[in-house]
């Protein structure tokens, strides 16, 4: 799946350009953000899809120089499960 990067947002549209996945976030203080949504579509929950967008969020954020925190409980997990691979964005 390609993940498409805009600001406070990476997300994945179908062909018909609806949402299939998508995490947000939104800036706290001087560089760090809050993740504060994930979203899977129905149909693709199960295949590995939210993982892979955190991922990608997470690159992201690396990429940017930013640190993350997160209110939405599914990012909160997966940044606590991943915290070795990570440490450089966790707020």
């Amino acid at each position: 799946m390609e993940f498409q990067i805009s600001e406070g947002r990476v997300y994945s549209l179908n062909e018909r350009q609806e949402v299939m996945a998508e995490a947000t976030y939104a800036f706290v203080r001087d560089g760090i953000v809050d993740i504060n949504h994930t979203y899977v579509s129905p149909a693709l929950r199960g295949h590995g899809v939210a993982g892979a967008l955190m991922e990608a969020l997470a690159d992201e954020l690396r990429r940017q120089g930013l640190k993350a925190t997160a209110s939405c409980s599914y990012a909160d997990v997966w940044l606590e499960r991943h915290r070795a691979a990570y440490a450089d964005i966790i707020a």
